[in-house]
């Protein structure tokens, strides 16, 4: 399973931002295809902050655009949302311990530990900071 970060749901959405090409093929590309993806529940909130935020590059999406995008993608017949379940705790802590967390890199590893719970092979992200999870795969689509 492959799940996509909110970098890349940001660069799709958002037509002025200078990945966005890139970013709209690889999210076409999963929507189109028969492999299971999907996005974990903290980049869906993630992104959702973002693309709203009148601090955002041009103008900021509006609420019902940023919810009307997101339901599009789910729409596909392969993806899926990605919560977290009864071995976040675990999986969460173990990362805290072994990538040696804090602060603000606990956000990452919400993520991350959403992913490996949920069977996730590669995280397509631009973040290089999902790195310190070995036990994840992270893949830069837009490259």
């Amino acid at each position: 399973m492959i799940a996509v970060d909110t970098n890349v749901l940001v660069y799709a959405h958002r037509r002025e931002m200078d990945a966005h090409e890139k970013a709209y093929e690889c999210l076409s590309a999963l929507c189109a295809g028969q492999q299971a993806w999907g996005i974990p529940t903290a980049c869906i909130s993630e992104f959702m902050a973002t693309v709203t935020h009148r601090r955002m590059i041009g103008t900021a999406s509006t609420v019902a655009q940023a919810i009307q995008q997101v339901n599009a993608w789910l729409a596909a017949p392969s993806a899926r949302i990605l919560h977290d379940g009864e071995q976040h705790w675990r999986i969460l802590s173990e990362l805290a311990v072994t990538a040696k967390l804090q602060g603000g890199q606990f956000h990452d590893a919400r993520v991350a530990a959403i992913c490996i719970e949920n069977g996730v092979n590669t995280l397509y992200s631009t973040d290089r900071d999902f790195s310190r999870f070995k036990t994840l795969t992270t893949f830069n689509p837009l490259v």
